[in-house]
């Protein structure tokens, strides 16, 4: 198919909080534009998103995969419910081998601690964190189940580890596909991540603040003054400029035949950016939730289905905003966009072949109006891009 890239920007006001600590438990920042900025790692927020997935039910389960370093205790579980008369150290040692036969990675007992508290031995795990597929797993324990007399004989036989591979490299779950995998001891069944996600950051300078707290002793008398636990966190508040690129052809080529047989390849690549747009707008990072509660949504998104390169933002704000005579950055922001993107659309992008669609909330974001198409509801807006990418793949033309 044809190369097209699904860009997604958000303006998102976080108030005090540390959605993304460092070492030393402060906020993440970065130096942009000669300022301190803060910052979200992409990582954090790609670990949101993919969670977030499952958490809100916007995939079906057997769309979804695990990441774990536990992969043989995973396996071991559906291998029994095939086959419930293996006995539990059998069943580890049958799912170990698989795994190793599929992914060439060393599945064992940890050196240390190999005996967990009961004084049974610790279960075998991965050298690294292995991300499968729901559906990979459950080929995996058949495959284990036909081999289970004598699996180290049955991969003997080039055919059977070729079906091992062949399956684990196979049927991607949509986070694999839209994140990818790496597998160090098999770089045959890597697969390349169709999701680019920028680290977030401030469209202004932040400075980090200090909370010092304190923690009252319930039981302490009137004759026993003063905090039983006192303590700092540090914080901030920002409004992050946040930009991520899916590669649609990519995904679909990760992705390939969907969960029913008959269905268009169109129909599984539809579902994972519906998911991926919806995510990404309402995911949030949990560092320190419980302490901020710092629970917001953007301000604006501004989505860009195109057959030209994938463009950031970003440079928008390389000048840091200062602030409205309000003290505000939200309008400025947005201001900024209103005038920068059509600018960078204009010189590097192709008009007739990209589509673009607008979600803002409140008055502060209204200079954002005409750069797109403009989406009431995020539902409208994911219903309206999946579609736009269902036909592009499908061929029928999808600008208005």
């Amino acid at each position: 198919m044809n190369r097209y890239f699904l860009d997604v920007h958000a303006l998102q006001t976080v108030p005090p909080s540390n959605l993304n600590r460092d070492d030393t438990g402060a906020p993440k920042s970065a130096v942009y534009g000669g300022v301190r900025r803060a910052r979200v790692s992409s990582q954090a927020w790609k670990r949101a998103i993919r969670t977030y997935f499952g958490e809100e039910h916007l995939l079906d389960p057997d769309e979804l995969g695990v990441r774990t370093k536990k992969v043989a205790e995973i396996l071991a579980a559906r291998i029994s419910e095939r086959r419930p008369s293996l006995q539990d150290a059998a069943v580890l040692e049958l799912a170990a081998a698989v795994i190793e036969g599929a992914t060439g990675s060393k599945v064992e007992a940890p050196r240390r601690n190999a005996k967990e508290e009961s004084g049974e031995e610790a279960a075998p795990r991965s050298k690294y964190l292995m991300f499968l597929s729901a559906r990979q797993l459950d080929g995996l324990a058949d495959l284990a189940v036909e081999g289970a007399d004598d699996i180290r004989a049955y991969f003997q036989n080039k055919k059977n580890k070729a079906r091992a591979k062949e399956i684990a490299d196979t049927l991607h779950s949509v986070d694999i596909a839209l994140f990818g995998r790496m597998v160090a001891d098999s770089a045959d069944i890597n697969v390349d991540a169709a999701v680019q996600v920028a680290h977030a950051i401030s469209v202004h300078r932040v400075e980090n603040e200090s909370d010092y707290y304190t923690a009252v002793d319930d039981e302490n008398t009137a004759a026993e003054p003063g905090a039983g636990m006192i303590g700092s966190v540090e914080f901030n508040s920002a409004t992050l400029y946040r930009y991520a690129a899916v590669g649609i052809h990519q995904l679909a080529d990760n992705l390939g035949q969907g969960l029913q047989e008959d269905e268009p390849l169109s129909t599984p690549v539809r579902r994972a950016v519906e998911a991926f747009v919806q995510s990404f707008v309402e995911s949030l990072p949990t560092g320190k939730i419980n302490t901020f509660g710092n629970h917001t949504l953007p301000d604006a998104v501004i989505v860009k289905l195109r057959t030209t390169r994938p463009m950031s933002y970003a440079a928008a704000f390389e000048e840091p905003v200062t602030g409205d005579h309000h003290g505000g950055h939200v309008r400025e922001a947005a201001e900024r966009l209103s005038v920068y993107v059509p600018d960078i659309e204009r010189t590097y992008g192709d008009e007739d072949t990209t589509r673009t669609w607008v979600l803002s909330v409140g008055p502060n974001t209204a200079a954002l109006a005409p750069l797109g198409e403009k989406a009431d509801k995020l539902s409208a807006l994911v219903a309206s891009v999946g579609q736009a990418v269902a036909d592009r793949m499908d061929g029928a033309p999808t600008l208005s």
